[in-house]
């Protein structure tokens, strides 16, 4: 296919060609079939890319469409810059039936850019009979997939794209009846766990098949994280509704993306977040942490009615998103590095945020709309970048939203490429051949793209025992050598998960200039539940002395990974700032690392209430005492 240049107004967009090579032929799979409501057609692939609009400079290009690409609801790269896409036409059908899983097949299919241009882009199949796919992660010799309700890994250690034998399953218990809330979105994350999502609508009792059920933990609204080596999962923070999205900023920082109760948080490990309906199971919360951002992308009223239109339109669209990428790429100009894309269902969108600091976490800004599809069966699920530093954006391509009351378009699906200028082509990759000296190097490229995956297989390596002996004693003098505190966090990162840090070298890290490694310093050292009595006088002292209210933060977070009667004296510690009395998160945070503490031992939390310099945590010591 081939488009000619357009521009309209202040906005512009570039319309690039491209061409499939097909290995075999893609159509639905067995049984599934198109629901839609009759005389409900897609818009044409060709007509969608006209449509779009972006900010001067940016240009979109078809990637992918129907029907080489059909409900696509998750995708990721792999070391070889090729597209991993997992299509997913159990929904909604698993959703209407109530969780009786559906036995149409869902696929994982992989893309491969040939030149690197997008426009010689080769298809073929993983995996043809998926059941209840959600996401699909590359990594560790194989393929990562949340396959409800299992986490599956099929191992493919020669890489040719064929599983050497049956799945294997790492977790199960996730619930198929979650609707659309459903368990989604597997991401390696800095501290080298496999994360992912879970939503409001029914509750997951998970865990590792054989072990005792006892063990198994249970959640519905949360973030949650998994290690592939040590097998140990654990929930981070919970509440919210339904989130769909989650990446991590320069710093390593967390944030998700989520629907109806505000769009945009900052994962605070061990927080607890407001709900959409329900309640946590603790009844002693009191109260619930809220959004970072400053603005919905509604016009206020009932969420339920902030389904589009122009009471919306100019504040983003509607309640409902899913995706998040934070741009770190190196294609887009540097005053959009850092900037959140989220997809806008309602909207058929995608817009942006502006993070920044805020107190002891963040805030985020409403920053406008970046990709306008102009066109109401656009459905962003997901934004990624790629190796060249564009960003990759798939379309389910429905004219329903979410709940799907006008039924299913099945069979469509497209992936859109968006650069800004022309990006140089990178094409033939794989990072994998790579020796452990050119690995650390990426560590410091300027696309995130390749710092991720540099850090994954320096980590696969460590695992295996592959990892050179130079390289492992090298990584602490390139650390201790690094003056750039972003590359350096990126080396932090590599020595924890190649087991290169040890408490003497974590306590150091303690005394750094920069907040964000102190909070690193903290978190890791915090990592196994395991702490010295010279650490937690280390942190009792930065409690009393350390004048960022970050790290103060990172300080209440560690408080839950204590035992019980080791959190006084850093409480106390914590407690002593009044200045930290109207942080938003600051006096909830450290209320929910203490309050089994107060339960359990009223003289101790009598000392700390009359010793308590914030108010809101006062109150709810008392009202604990005096609980039933």
């Amino acid at each position: 296919m081939q488009f000619r240049s357009v521009a309209r107004g202040v906005r512009s967009f570039c319309l690039l060609p491209f061409t499939f090579c097909l290995v075999a032929s893609a159509q639905l799979p067995p049984g599934v079939t198109d629901s839609q409501k009759a005389g409900d057609v897609p818009t044409p692939a060709a007509e969608s890319l006209k449509k779009i609009t972006l900010p001067p400079g940016f240009r979109a290009q078809l990637f992918a469409a129907e029907p080489q690409v059909m409900q696509p609801i998750a995708m990721e790269f792999d070391d070889r810059g090729r597209l991993w896409v997992a299509e997913c036409f159990s929904y909604p059908t698993l959703k209407k039936n109530n969780g009786v899983s559906n036995p149409a097949p869902d696929r994982i299919v992989i893309f491969t850019d040939r030149d690197g241009t997008g426009r010689n882009v080769e298809r073929k199949a993983f995996l043809e009979s998926g059941r209840n796919v959600t996401s699909v992660l590359p990594g560790f010799g194989g393929v990562w997939v949340l396959s409800l309700p299992d986490l599956l890994f099929y191992p493919d250690a020669n890489g040719d794209d064929v599983p050497d034998g049956p799945p294997v399953v790492h977790l199960t218990g996730w619930n198929i009846q979650a609707g659309h809330n459903f368990v989604n979105g597997l991401a390696w994350g800095p501290d080298g766990w496999l994360w992912g999502r879970h939503g409001i609508t029914q509750k997951s009792t998970v865990g590792r098949p054989g072990s005792p059920t006892n063990e198994w933990v249970t959640l519905d609204c949360s973030i949650w994280r998994y290690h592939p080596v040590t097998k140990e999962f654990e929930v981070v923070c919970r509440g919210t509704t339904n989130p769909w999205g989650l990446d991590w900023d320069e710093n390593g920082q967390a944030f998700f993306s989520n629907n109806v109760i505000g769009h945009y948080w900052h994962v605070i490990p061990g927080g607890f977040y407001k709900r959409m309906f329900g309640t946590h199971e603790n009844p002693h919360l009191y109260e619930l942490m809220e959004s970072c951002s400053d603005h919905l992308h509604w016009a206020g009223a009932k969420w339920s009615e902030a389904r589009g239109g122009p009471a919306h339109d100019a504040l983003g669209g509607g309640h409902s998103h899913c995706g998040l990428m934070i741009y770190q790429g190196d294609n887009f100009p540097p005053e959009w590095r850092g900037r959140a894309f989220i997809g806008n269902i309602h909207g058929n969108r995608v817009l942006y945020d502006v993070p920044s600091r805020n107190g002891s976490g963040y805030t985020a800004k409403h920053g406008g709309d970046f990709l306008m599809a102009n066109d109401p069966w656009f459905r962003s699920t997901v934004q990624i970048t790629g190796p060249d530093g564009g960003v990759f954006i798939a379309d389910w391509n429905d004219l329903g939203e979410c709940h799907d009351s006008d039924g299913s378009m099945r069979s469509s699906g497209r992936i859109y490429k968006v650069a800004h200028g022309t990006p140089k082509p990178v094409a033939n990759l794989n990072l994998a051949k790579l020796g452990d000296a050119e690995l650390i190097k990426l560590l410091g490229h300027p696309n995130e793209w390749y710092r991720r995956h540099a850090q994954r297989l320096l980590q696969e390596r460590a695992t295996a025992g592959k990892l050179d002996r130079g390289t492992m004693a090298s990584l602490p003098k390139l650390h201790a050598a690094e003056k750039d505190v972003s590359r350096q966090l990126r080396l932090l990162w590599a020595l924890h998960v190649t087991a290169g840090t040890d408490e003497p070298f974590l306590t150091t890290q303690l005394a750094h200039t920069s907040e964000h490694a102190r909070w690193w310093a903290i978190r890791l050292l915090t990592e196994d539940k395991k702490v010295s009595p010279a650490v937690l006088a280390k942190f009792v002292t930065m409690a009393r002395e350390d004048k960022s209210a970050f790290v103060r933060l990172g300080l209440s977070s560690a408080l839950q990974r204590l035992p019980v009667n080791d959190r006084w004296e850093l409480a106390t510690a914590l407690l002593a700032h009044a200045e930290d009395a109207a942080d938003k998160d600051l006096p909830l945070l450290t209320w929910y690392g203490i309050e089994s503490a107060v339960a359990a031992d009223p003289t101790k939390a009598a000392l700390l209430l009359a010793k308590c310099q914030q108010p809101q945590v006062r109150t709810f010591i008392t009202r604990r005492l005096t609980a039933k």
